[in-house]
């Protein structure tokens, strides 16, 4: 009987051996080991992308990377795959977030390398050298965006940014959570129009808004108006969140009524009550052309170095929504309509630093309107030059100061190439018109003398008094600045505010189809 104990008991001790040294080995299998290889063979980069050729054009990116780091191992720590690198991995997931339409290249491999445990924990050279690919897929297509060469090509010529993508790659090895919200990489507005491309993805998959019908009969709809057309309406503003709430009512009434006021603001029209049909057809608009019109503008953010909001005064000017900002410190102290080039005769997108404001300017008439506009009506009159208080001088026409000048009392010269320059104007009434496309592609102020004011605001020879009695002398003046002030005039359809607004406006040079069609290629 003692030796059947004994039997059994050394058996038991045996299985008992046999569990733990099994578990020990299951343990070992994954265990981190106190040493991994902390370098690579620099001849295995050449390697990789003759295996991965779809992000041969990363090759010179990353040997420069890795040269930087005596090929050292980036992405990976002492504990595997490092923060970042999961981080990178969720944003590639996420692309479309982005407003970016491409597929990213052997995602199907990055993938199966976070579902295997022994992938994400032992230093891997083509897993390295596949997250270094991707990143700077990531940064091209996120941060920078088309070539140079495709935005010149569309008539962009605002400086585009450079960055250092290795470089900033440091940077984020350190704080990971930079590329979520870092207005190093990008321009600011490029996040706020992030945020509303979400929720107008969320409105697309709950299933947009339906066309408002328009009743035949009906040239515009006012406060106590009564027709199935406002329930509609309603409807439509409740969706976008410009109402609060559907009472379903066809009566337009006051709550409605603040709805129309805020949409039109947000939409580039005078931001009144009274709807017309131009307006509902602009409702109409589906949501999936929003979402469009939404990447196009992400994309032109891209393309402007988030450097100017860093300088102590800079004047914007945003054409397609006729307005423009003057910011001191990156606070906007100043929002003035703005008249600019019609069709035929576009305002161009560039930026220049503003030297001099000219006080009681002669207008020196361009060679084109006076081949075109003067001279047929000197033929035309002989007092015409005499009644438009213009004259000649020299080989061209010129008009004199004066309250009826082209250029009104005030104009502020930033030289460039284009002739273009801002200006005051005598046409006063153009101001309050929703689409003001009517110069020849100079800029008018509808504020000039506020804006003036600003600009001179601590030059202790000028103030609002004097700037007046200088625009109003009749002499012109010329009045060189004390610092230069950065101006850029851009282009944007979509527009974010600082509360998160978004603003639609005009696509009135018919520019965005043209981006669109680059970065919507299926």
């Amino acid at each position: 009987m003692r030796k059947l104990f004994l039997s059994i008991a050394f058996v038991c001790f045996l299985l008992l051996v046999t569990t733990v040294s099994c578990k020990k080995k299951d343990i070992v299998v994954h265990a981190i080991p106190d040493e991994i290889e902390t370098s690579f063979d620099s001849t295995l980069v050449q390697t990789f992308f003759t295996k991965h050729p779809k992000l041969k054009e990363y090759q010179s990116d990353v040997e420069t990377l890795y040269r930087k780091h005596q090929f050292h191992y980036v992405w990976y720590d002492h504990n595997g795959i490092n923060e970042f690198a999961n981080l990178l991995h969720n944003k590639l997931i996420n692309l479309r977030e982005e407003g970016i339409q491409d597929t990213v290249p052997y995602k199907d491999k990055l993938d199966a390398v976070y579902q295997n445990f022994d992938e994400k924990h032992r230093p891997n050279v083509e897993t390295e050298l596949l997250h270094s690919a991707l990143y700077f897929f990531y940064a091209d297509n996120v941060y920078h965006g088309l070539d140079a060469k495709k935005s010149t090509e569309m008539e962009w010529y605002l400086p585009r940014k450079k960055q250092s993508y290795g470089t900033y790659l440091d940077s984020l090895l350190i704080d990971p959570t930079l590329i979520n919200k870092d207005e190093k990489g990008v321009l600011s507005q490029y996040f706020l129009l992030k945020n509303v491309l979400k929720k107008y993805r969320q409105i697309e998959q709950q299933g947009g808004w339906k066309t408002i019908t328009i009743d035949s009969d009906v040239r515009s709809y006012n406060i106590g108006d009564s027709s199935s057309t406002i329930a509609q309406i309603r409807q439509r503003l409740f969706i976008t969140g410009d109402l609060s709430k559907d009472s379903k009512s066809a009566v337009y009434d006051k709550d409605l009524a603040a709805g129309v006021s805020k949409y039109k603001n947000r939409s580039g029209n005078n931001a009144d009550t009274k709807i017309l049909p131009e307006h509902i057809k602009e409702m109409n608009i589906p949501v999936e052309k929003r979402i469009k019109t939404l990447i196009v503008n992400m994309e032109r953010c891209r393309w402007v170095s988030n450097d100017i909001t860093k300088a102590k005064e800079l004047i914007a000017i945003n054409i397609p929504a006729y307005q423009l900002t003057y910011f001191r410190n990156g606070v906007p102290e100043l929002r003035s309509n703005v008249v600019v080039g019609k069709v035929m005769n576009q305002t161009v997108i560039f930026s220049a630093p503003m030297k001099s404001i000219v006080f009681s300017p002669y207008w020196n008439v361009p060679k084109s309107i006076l081949e075109k506009e003067i001279l047929p009506g000197i033929e035309k009159n002989a007092n015409y030059l005499e009644e438009h208080n213009m004259e000649w001088h020299g080989d061209y026409v010129r008009q004199k100061p004066g309250p009826k000048n082209s250029l009104g009392l005030i104009k502020f010269l930033f030289p460039n190439s284009n002739a273009i320059y801002l200006h005051d104007t005598p046409a006063k009434s153009l101001f309050n018109k929703e689409d003001r496309a009517f110069s020849h592609g100079c800029i008018r102020v509808a504020k000039p003398i506020e804006l003036a004011t600003l600009i001179l605001k601590n030059d202790k020879k000028w103030n609002e008094q004097k700037i007046r009695e200088a625009m109003n002398s009749g002499e012109e003046k010329w009045y060189t600045l004390k610092d230069k002030i950065p101006v850029y005039i851009g282009y944007f359809t979509a527009w974010a505010d600082d509360k998160g607004e978004i603003h639609f406006y005009e696509d009135i040079y018919n520019r965005d189809d043209e981006l669109a069609s680059l970065l919507f290629i299926k």
